[in-house]
């Protein structure tokens, strides 16, 4: 019989996180957006305690959370802390309340910029709770969560863990959609990943850095910038792996000194 619990939660977590531990303070994220910077340690602890924070709260496996930031760094510890509660992620590209109200969420993510707009868009459907990175008005603080007392994390081996424009992705789905980017670059934890692929409503941006995690690479973000054959960004972190948008919007991953895949 599988267990009910993990310390780390169900299939996706696990994968993606397993080894954080080991990677100790070694940095994981950067956001040259917000200026964030996260350790393998800051972020694997954010994470669960903030999942544990939402099942204090009274979350349940199985609900649908919504995501609407505006930065890299808040979308992925969002859309990880509500796969690592059981839940299901439902990242957003504007304050939709159809969309909250089509995929019946009960929790809402946002940034205090978007905060406004994302409790009037709670107050329009069935949303409970809006948790905010930072402090905003009739809204919880994301800081807050990891603070509670912890719980056991629900270890589902199955079931949807995010939906996106195109549809749904169970847990399966998500680790495929993952091996799938890493298809003729095999990233490994020596990489540094430069992604400019903006935070929205799709999957991608989550799975090539989920991949990146997973393997103990540090992932650069910088969402909107005009180019990264530029010298600065590559020479500053040792880029090795670039993930752009060509100029007909396609997304892009190539080794630096390799053609485009």
């Amino acid at each position: 019989m599988e267990p009910t619990t993990h310390p780390l939660g169900g299939v996706v977590t696990r994968t993606v996180f397993g080894g954080a531990h080991g990677q100790g303070d070694r940095p994981a994220l950067v956001d040259l957006g917000d200026g964030a910077v996260l350790s393998y340690r800051e972020l694997v602890g954010t994470v669960v305690g903030a999942a544990c924070g939402l099942l204090r709260r009274g979350a349940r496996p199985g609900q649908v959370a919504g995501v609407l930031v505006d930065g890299v760094a808040a979308q992925l510890t969002a859309l990880h802390t509500v796969i690592a509660a059981g839940g299901v992620a439902l990242p957003l590209g504007a304050a939709d309340a159809a969309a909250l109200l089509r995929w019946d969420a009960r929790l809402l993510f946002t940034t205090q910029k978007l905060a406004p707009a994302a409790v009037e868009a709670a107050d329009r459907s069935r949303v409970r709770q809006v948790v905010s990175f930072g402090p905003a008005v009739d809204a919880i603080e994301f800081g807050a969560l990891p603070t509670l007392e912890p719980v056991p994390l629900p270890c589902p081996s199955e079931g949807v863990v995010l939906i996106t424009e195109k549809g749904r992705l169970t847990a399966e789905e998500f680790l495929a959609g993952m091996a799938r980017l890493d298809d003729g670059i095999g990233l490994t934890g020596s990489d540094v990943l430069l992604v400019t692929w903006p935070p929205g409503a799709d999957a991608e941006l989550a799975l090539l850095a989920s991949l990146a995690f997973s393997r103990g690479a540090l992932v650069v973000a910088g969402p909107g910038l005009p180019t990264v054959e530029s010298p600065g960004p590559l020479r500053d972190f040792g880029v090795t792996v670039t993930a752009i948008l060509d100029g007909r919007d396609r997304r892009v991953t190539r080794r630096v000194g390799e053609r485009s895949i």
